[in-house]
């Protein structure tokens, strides 16, 4: 577990709560210690995830995703339209971001000229 969450960045506690969310794709084996033995697909799976959450995306629709990728081709279009959707946000979110950051650079640079004085 420690190895997955530094290897992910993300806490164990986590990586526990993705795993009890019902977010991966598959059950998380385990070893005869009773360890959790996360696969190589198992982890690029959570740093998909974690892409996800980065972007705001509700867990609720992450768990969507989820449902939509275990059922199978069947719903790659559903899959398509949502993070179609999902990206729309993600545009909006980013241009509200420049917009501050223009807002912080200003003032940086007020700041910086009457410290130079």
């Amino acid at each position: 577990m420690s190895a997955v969450a530094e290897a992910t960045g993300l806490s164990a506690h986590t990586l526990r709560y993705y795993e009890r969310a019902g977010l991966m794709l598959t059950p998380v084996e385990r070893g005869p210690s009773t360890h959790r033995e996360f696969s190589d697909a198992d982890i690029a799976w959570v740093v998909f995830l974690t892409r996800l959450r980065s972007t705001s995306m509700p867990i609720a629709q992450v768990r969507e995703y989820v449902e939509l990728v275990r059922a199978g081709n069947a719903t790659t279009a559903d899959r398509l339209e949502l993070l179609q959707t999902h990206r729309i946000t993600v545009q909006a979110q980013l241009k509200e971001m420049a917009k501050a950051l223009e807002a912080i650079d200003y003032k940086i640079a007020l700041y910086q000229k009457e410290v130079a004085k």
